[in-house]
């Protein structure tokens, strides 16, 4: 990524958690992923992605004595956005394409239907998906897999 131009990532949820909790088992590879990007890097949520964190911030068995209400996990989301830049963007009117595409396997898998819409927004939307999930890095040309 150029210093000189923004650019934009798409985050997927875990990596999401990860910068959002120092308890977390990845955070500081996904701080030091974040804090070596570049100052104009916009990272984003797209609906699927907003809804996974702002759930997995209340769930107790995720977060432990860290999980946050309803009212504290919006907060947590709006320090990304009004703090860090962070944005919510639309879906890519071509992305149910690409999301069929990828989940039309013969066998029943309910897991590649999350990756598989991951993997198709990220390139219709054209960004950068970063993650720490090997499978779902697999799935996107050019996928940032940290960790």
């Amino acid at each position: 990524m150029s210093k000189s131009t923004t650019s934009s990532v798409f985050l997927d949820v875990n990596v999401w958690l990860a910068l959002s909790t120092r308890d977390h088992q990845h955070f500081a590879p996904a701080w030091n992923w974040y804090t070596g990007t570049p100052h104009e890097t916009v990272l984003t949520f797209c609906r699927f992605t907003q809804l996974g964190y702002l759930r997995l911030l209340t769930t107790q068995s995720v977060m432990g004595k860290g999980t946050l209400s309803q009212a504290e996990a919006w907060q947590a989301y709006d320090q990304w956005i009004e703090a860090a830049g962070a944005e919510l963007i639309g879906e890519p009117l071509r992305v149910e394409l690409g999301f069929r595409s990828k989940s039309s396997g013969i066998l029943a898998s309910p897991k590649e239907w999350a990756d598989a819409y991951l993997a198709a927004f990220a390139e219709a939307a054209g960004l950068t998906l970063v993650t720490f999930d090997r499978a779902l890095a697999a799935k996107v040309e050019g996928a940032v897999l940290v960790g």
